[in-house]
């Protein structure tokens, strides 16, 4: 079907937004931050163009479905043949274009502020409105997939309809698993009061919440980030603190999580998914095998990884095992300093100036264009995300940026998408959306690029050792711990599908997996059975989790290609980011000798993980 903008919210904090930062900075020490400027996209919530646009995409939408229903047969098979439909395509995209920038400049002006009334009332009235729009398009897909293979096929001839074969072909792969019109019309419609409106509680809950820590009120994103305090006990308090705001909000948390399982279970059994995660790997374009692989190859890799880590953090700290509050503990050498902003930027254009000028030039345009939204606000979005907005427009990326090094790397990240998103827009507004799991290429390897130039500028063998430690743990939280996830996700879907879970159940599970990943050397202290509460991607994205550990496993493997010189790396990567949804990962790998469907390339990508470890052990 159509990859109409989708009414959903943006994509979750990703990457080194799980590993949070240390305790809050001065704004005089931060320097100036940015906040963006959205006029690219639409003056203001009250502009008229916005009313104007809203209107013409209800009209457009209303035309396109009675000029273009019931034709697409009739178009493919008559004179102009592949020339007529890829006519009403270039249409269809055209309303894209319209509809994706109205459901991104509402999205961001929400993302801002989600605790303000106004705003949440703009977000959803928009909501409203283009959901309406769409279901005038939903009949687009489901006719599309109904032509015949063979006249399709001769219709590709025409270069205009050449040019969008990857995106019907990605339609068709959906056909076994779509409904009768007026079902998915009905599916469409009431999304609104269904998931989305779900989504949306949870969105306010997490933005309202606010932590008691002494005698300091922080929000949700600053009490995260104490736990990263050099002083434990500051870690411990807010740990605390923590687990007593998700107490407190555990029965609304629990009923979330719940209904939105409940909710997909009724999508999936309807379509005939099989697998509780099947309709996500569809989504990415990657084979439900290859998943398997990767997921097998992370757990047998916990012993190797994850527990040997923490086993050495705890001698480093003194102890027999970390307490769950000092998984994220600076070493006693780390250097505290804070890292101004001017400085992050710096940094990070520095190590994609090193790979390639052109990428740094790319991300030069954030920061220079108003581009990046960076100060910790009370009822900002928590987490960090990069926005891709729409082709004719440009990428937003969004920060909480309290200055530690894990923010700067936090930083690399989401330039790696805003510059993925830039170099994929000239494939249009259908094709330009990239699956997730290359959509983590780009940001993982921003990341490496910047570690790189990080440790490069070690000096001792102490720096080199904190530096390396800090970049093992991004790396434990964007593989074992998203694994981990991924495998609570499977359990509770599994599980809602017999009954609604307690939420003593939903933390017993939660324990169960955090035990297996974490190791004997991490103490989960009571409380820490409700830290499953606050993160968004089981809310939002069910099963997104594994694209992380896909991406970084594949980039290490990437990286590794890199190190060794080979001529042509930077032309076939930035080959591989301007392809964005237009070609499978095992197309888009093959120039580099990868291939994911090889059981040797996880293992590759987690050797690095454990080489990292086996350094580390040298160092300690």
């Amino acid at each position: 079907m159509p990859r109409l903008a989708s009414p959903g919210p943006f994509p979750p904090a990703a990457g080194p937004a799980f590993a949070p930062s240390a305790a809050t900075a001065s704004a005089a020490a931060l320097g100036d931050l940015p906040e963006w400027n959205l006029d690219d996209l639409y003056p203001g919530m009250d502009s008229p163009a916005v009313a104007t646009d809203l209107a013409r995409a209800l009209e457009e939408a209303r035309a396109f479905e009675a000029e273009v229903k019931g034709t697409l047969a009739t178009r493919l098979s008559g004179p102009q043949g592949g020339a007529a439909l890829a006519e009403v395509i270039a249409r269809l995209e055209a309303l894209e274009e319209l509809v994706g920038r109205l459901y991104s400049f509402a999205g961001l002006v929400y993302a801002g502020d989600t605790s303000d009334p106004k705003r949440a009332k703009f977000y959803g009235d928009v909501q409203e409105k283009l959901t309406t729009a769409g279901t005038h398009l939903l009949f687009f897909g489901l006719e599309l997939n109904d032509l015949d293979a063979a006249a399709l096929e001769a219709g590709y001839a025409a270069p205009a309809l050449s040019h969008y074969r990857p995106w019907i072909e990605d339609c068709r792969r959906e056909k076994p698993y779509q409904l009768e019109p007026r079902i998915e019309q009905l599916f469409h419609e009431k999304s609104v009061t269904g998931h989305a409106a779900w989504n949306r509680l949870f969105d306010e809950t997490v933005a309202g919440l606010t932590v008691e820590i002494a005698t300091e009120t922080m929000t949700l994103e600053q009490a995260l980030n104490r736990l990263s305090d050099p002083v434990p006990a500051r870690r411990e308090a807010a740990a605390v603190a923590l687990a007593e705001v998700f107490k407190e909000n555990l029965r609304t948390f629990t009923l979330v999580m719940n209904v939105l399982a409940k909710d997909k279970e009724i999508s999936d059994r309807w379509r005939g998914f099989q697998d509780v995660a099947d309709s996500r790997h569809l989504a990415n374009r990657v084979e439900r095998e290859v998943v398997d692989a990767l997921v097998a190859a992370v757990r047998d890799a916990f012993p190797r990884l994850s527990h040997r880590y923490y086993a050495m953090k705890a001698r480093w700290l003194g102890k027999e095992a970390l307490d769950h509050w000092d998984r994220n503990a600076p070493l006693p050498e780390a250097d505290d300093r804070v890292v101004p902003w001017k400085d992050a930027r710096a940094t990070v254009l520095e190590a994609y100036s090193r790979f390639s000028p052109d990428m740094a030039a790319i991300a030069d345009r954030f920061f220079e264009r108003g581009w990046i939204d960076a100060p910790a606000r009370p009822g900002k979005s928590p987490g960090a995300f990069a926005h891709p907005t729409v082709p004719s427009a440009h990428p937003y990326v969004l920060l909480n940026y309290q200055g530690r090094v894990r923010d700067v790397m936090t930083l690399a990240h989401e330039l790696g998408h805003g510059v993925h998103q830039v170099l994929a827009a000239p494939n249009g507004a259908l094709m330009a959306p990239t699956p997730l799991t290359l959509a983590e290429t780009a940001s993982v390897f921003g990341e490496m690029l910047t570690f790189r130039t990080l440790i490069d500028r070690t000096r001792t063998a102490t720096e080199r050792k904190v530096m390396l430690a800090s970049k093992v743990e991004d790396m434990l939280n964007t593989v074992v711990r998203q694994i981990a996830f991924y495998t609570f996700e499977r359990r509770i879907h599994l599980e809602r599908r017999e009954g609604e879970l307690t939420a003593e159940r939903i933390s017993d599970i939660w324990l169960e997996v955090q035990r297996e990943s974490l190791g004997p050397a991490i103490r989960l202290n009571p409380g820490y059975e409700t830290f499953w509460c606050y993160i968004s991607h089981f809310i939002h994205a069910p099963f997104y989790v594994y694209a992380y550990a896909f991406g970084d496993c594949l980039v290490n493997s990437l990286y590794a290609v890199y190190s060794q010189a080979e001529s042509g790396f930077q032309e076939k990567y930035f080959a591989l980011l301007k392809a964005g949804g237009t070609r499978h990962h095992g197309e888009l790998l093959a120039p580099f000798g990868l291939d994911a469907r090889d059981p040797d390339f996880w293992k590759r990508g987690l050797d690095v993980i454990s080489g990292m470890i086996d350094e580390l052990e040298t160092l300690d």
